[in-house]
């Protein structure tokens, strides 16, 4: 009997880790203007925003490393790509775009929207991942910084 609810454990663990990432998802591809503000039904592009929600999913891949099934990984993984693809696109044509309408209305602000019942971001191809810069500190460490392409 232990055995049997060891393993429903594991697979009801795996479905709410699929959830977190899917959530976190989720509000990068509406702060990327991929899907439509439920409260005023326009897509609205906050690059900041949409940063922190990919970060969080670096954090997580990087936390959890060694530690995932194979499906947790896959997800993960294709999920993080797709949308460093998406924000790397957004951001490169973010002015044209948002000057011809495009891609919605672009604000500053934190990423605040009603979630509704948004759909899940598709997912397309994996790209490289993003670059590592070292910058010098005054103690003689390095500080790394991170950029998608923007």
């Amino acid at each position: 009997m232990a055995e049997i609810q060891q393993a429903t454990n594991s697979a009801d663990l795996t479905q709410r880790f699929i959830e977190l990432v899917m959530m976190n998802a989720q509000q990068a591809a509406l702060c990327l203007g991929q899907m439509a503000n439920p409260s005023t039904g326009k897509a609205e592009v906050n690059l900041e925003a949409a940063k922190m929600f990919i970060d969080h999913l670096e954090i997580i891949k990087e936390k959890t490393r060694g530690n995932l099934n194979q499906d947790e990984e896959k997800i993960l993984t294709s999920v993080l790509s797709e949308l460093q693809l998406a924000f790397v696109q957004v951001a490169s044509g973010s002015v044209a775009g948002a000057e011809s309408g495009a891609t919605g209305h672009v604000h500053d602000e934190n990423c605040t929207h009603d979630h509704g019942d948004a759909t899940e971001p598709t997912i397309q191809s994996e790209i490289p991942k993003a670059e590592s810069t070292p910058v010098e500190e005054d103690e003689g460490k390095k500080k790394f910084t991170k950029s998608y392409g923007a």
